[in-house]
């Protein structure tokens, strides 16, 4: 007999439906997300594109309970996670189920901490025994193609695309469900740039499930499968990336293809500047 009821495969890593996010109380209430729906599924990687003040740190942040959200839902590897308190929401990161990335790798590591002791600490703070951590981290360390002699430095000791790798290992380390990269390789040169992006296409193939997001959208053309485009608070195109790049339905998403020149031929200047116009009417 067939059922419709998903199994666990089927499923999510997550389910944002109707997402709603507002700033500030009476006449300063600014709404900052609006209706934002996306799914994202294991082993697959999303790009959430839009320029800055678009919503997409916003939506980063309601996703990982950083900020509180005045409408829709959100499930993570199927735990309805709407609801909760912050002490909840910090038991749930705690545990690992979901990671962030941020832009600047010093964010995120302690500049005290040797890159060995970043690495465990999330493993300390789960109760895994200490040698067992720092099998862990080295392993970890090793996956982003990083020496092993780098678990002795400090932070302020390695280079920038060093630096990101690092908070890469540091993020996969708790094997999380779901890896948020904010802007993870917009402060990159050229070289390590390419190699970040490498990593992150290894991460999708072993079935990690990643939400990559930056205003750069021939960088995360390269590593998505699907591509969400947010302008002004509202997710206005979600879709396949290779239809997102060759038939942008959106003015918004035509001018930011149009302007890649990467991707496909650049659009006119006259052309961006009748999409702006579009836009604003």
């Amino acid at each position: 007999m067939s059922t419709d009821v998903p199994t666990d495969d089927d499923r999510p890593v997550l389910d944002v439906a109707g997402l709603e996010v507002h700033y500030g109380r009476g006449r300063r209430r600014r709404r900052a997300l609006h209706g934002a729906s996306l799914t994202v599924h294991s082993g697959e990687t999303v790009g959430v594109i839009g320029e800055t003040g678009s919503g997409k740190s916003t939506f980063a942040r309601a996703v990982l309970g950083l900020v509180r959200s005045s409408g829709g839902r959100i499930r993570i590897a199927g735990e309805e996670v709407s609801g909760y308190s912050h002490q909840q929401w910090r038991a749930l990161r705690r545990r690992g189920v979901v990671q962030y990335v941020f832009q600047d790798p010093l964010r995120s590591l302690d500049p005290d901490l040797s890159v060995g002791e970043s690495l465990i600490e999330p493993l300390l703070i789960q109760g895994v025994p200490r040698q067992e951590a720092i099998a862990r981290g080295r392993a970890y360390l090793a996956r982003v193609r990083l020496d092993e002699e780098l678990f002795a430095l400090l932070p302020g000791e390695l280079s920038g695309g060093q630096r990101q790798r690092v908070a890469v290992a540091r993020a996969l380390v708790a094997e999380p469900a779901l890896i948020i990269l904010d802007e993870p390789v917009s402060a990159l040169d050229s070289a390590n740039r390419v190699g970040v992006l490498e990593i992150l296409k290894e991460l999708r193939d072993a079935g990690v499930a990643l939400i990559f997001i930056s205003h750069d959208l021939g960088s995360v053309a390269g590593v998505a499968d699907r591509i969400a485009v947010l302008y002004q608070g509202e997710l206005v195109e979600v879709g396949d990336a290779r239809a997102i790049i060759n038939t942008p339905r959106h003015p918004y998403t035509r001018l930011l293809v149009g302007s890649a020149p990467t991707l496909r031929s650049a659009a006119t200047r006259a052309e961006r500047e009748a999409l702006r116009a579009l836009l604003h009417a």
